[in-house]
């Protein structure tokens, strides 16, 4: 894999392709007016929105610096997106933008806010926000009492740990949206979501709290790499 180094030598070039010089059917937005959005690389579709004069030799420098893994894309910062040469701050605004685009749509609501009926639910709700993030992060499903979501809160960034995670302000954002009951949700960097016993331990507590000011914890659910752990299904810390 390019360092972001290399990535910037590489990009300075003389060997790059300029998109004026290939053919008008291998130019990234006649491929796409014409052989429509679902026939184009991924390569071609950021080139499309980047709009710059070598944009499909840097739209693949922009994969490699994200490992190959196009969901590792929305997570870059503008500062990591200028680290390649071409990349000002109007293209990573403009990459950003069809990112987030992107992201709204796919969790866009349809009719009413999102039910939530199950682990699953809860879990493909912020599977995409967090299986590739390179924190732990904890958030919130915040349900009314007909489970529907009312907001989803991230309420702490950083290794979970019963010594310095307040419990009181993990339930201070329900009380303010007069949450009928919530879902907790933290993330594995490691990709594994296998619980560990401070997970287990921080769930119980939450819990007990939760009985305290009569708000149901119905669940911890911890994000891996396109898996998940309901720690409800497995009766620990519940």
């Amino acid at each position: 894999m390019h360092t972001l180094f290399d990535l910037k030598q590489l990009s300075s070039a003389s060997s790059r392709r300029l998109i004026r010089d290939l053919p008008p059917t291998e130019q990234p937005l006649n491929r796409l007016y014409h052989a429509g959005s679902q026939s184009v690389s991924n390569a071609e579709l950021i080139a499309a929105v980047l709009q710059t004069k070598d944009a499909l030799d840097l739209a693949h420098d922009l994969l490699q610096l994200a490992g190959g893994n196009l969901l590792r894309l929305p997570h870059l910062t503008r500062v990591q997106l200028k680290q390649l040469s071409g990349i000002g701050d109007a293209q990573a605004a403009r990459l950003q933008a069809a990112l987030e685009l992107g992201k709204r749509v796919l969790m866009a609501e349809t009719d009413e806010r999102p039910r939530v009926s199950s682990p699953a639910d809860a879990a493909n709700l912020l599977m995409y926000d967090m299986m590739n993030l390179e924190q732990e992060h904890l958030r919130l499903i915040l349900l009314d009492t007909r489970n529907q979501v009312l907001e989803m809160p991230t309420v702490y960034i950083g290794s979970l740990n019963t010594s310095v995670v307040r419990i009181g302000e993990l339930f201070k954002q329900a009380l303010v949206y007069n949450a009928a009951a919530l879902i907790v949700l933290h993330n594995h960097p490691s990709g594994d979501p296998s619980p560990s016993p401070e997970d287990i331990r921080v769930t119980r507590q939450l819990v007990e709290a939760g009985k305290l000011l009569d708000l149901e914890v119905l669940d911890h659910v911890i994000i891996g790499r396109n898996r998940w752990v309901s720690l409800k299904e497995r009766g620990l810390g519940f």
